[in-house]
């Protein structure tokens, strides 16, 4: 064996990343070359060249526990994961917290053009009494209101501040630095069973103004690509089984 062979990692100790073992076994045997390619490219960001283990594993059970995904095999690998790179119960806690609110931008998207619609229609918008919004003013001095959260503050102020309630607890925790937060926002938004551009731009821009290298959200871009092996996880150990059935061969 070369200087050379003996350098490169055996394939057996490559990570396995957002991989099912067992549907990376089957694919393996089924095409060894694109499944090795796949492996190759989506483990990448488990190098720890540019964010440690525990940064990983704690942006992919963002991606996996998102309102928007809710993969509960994903959630498990990369929590079990994520708690033995040194991550703890409050900073999953967190993600999930995170992961309830994002679906706000529901919101976010449709009041903007529930009140253009309204006005092009001529509709009369609700009324509402004067009201104190004490969570509204909270994520307003921690720097964490959204201007696109006008609309539906305008549209019903009381709903809300209740919403907000339950975000700005979560943003003045301390439980993540500010760079950590902006990183897990931007994979959120950016994940492609998401893909909500003004929120990535936003997120952005804030983990640049704290700290977060371009390398960095480049990472967290990657860890959302390597989300796209749920496929293969999903649809090679369905394939499996079908042809597994009598009607098949076996």
């Amino acid at each position: 064996m070369t200087e050379a062979d003996m350098s490169q990692p055996n394939e057996d100790q490559l990570p396995l990343g957002p991989w099912d073992a067992g549907a990376l076994a089957t694919l393996e045997a089924w095409d060894r070359s694109w499944a090795d390619a796949c492996r190759t490219m989506s483990t990448d960001p488990w190098s720890g060249k540019v964010l440690p283990l525990r940064m990983v594993e704690l942006v992919c059970v963002a991606t996996s526990v998102a309102c928007t995904t809710l993969d509960g095999a994903a959630t498990r690998r990369h929590m079990r994961a994520a708690l033995a790179a040194g991550a703890s119960r409050d900073e999953l806690m967190t993600i999930v917290k995170m992961a309830t609110v994002m679906a706000i931008h529901s919101c976010s998207l449709g009041a903007p053009i529930l009140l253009e619609e309204a006005a092009a229609a001529g509709a009369a918008l609700p009324s509402h009494p004067a009201t104190p919004t004490p969570a509204c003013d909270a994520m307003k001095r921690l720097g964490q209101w959204n201007q696109a959260w006008d609309p539906f503050f305008a549209l019903d102020p009381a709903w809300t501040d209740a919403f907000m309630a339950t975000g700005a607890g979560i943003y003045s925790a301390g439980v993540f630095t500010a760079k950590e937060t902006e990183l897990l926002s931007i994979a959120f938004d950016v994940s492609f069973r998401h893909m909500y551009a003004p929120g990535t731009r936003r997120h952005i821009h804030g983990a640049l103004a704290a700290g977060a290298s371009v390398a960095e959200i480049m990472e967290v871009l990657k860890l959302c690509v390597a989300q796209g092996v749920a496929a293969s996880n999903l649809g090679v150990a369905i394939l499996a089984e079908e042809l597994a059935r009598p009607a098949h061969g076996g």
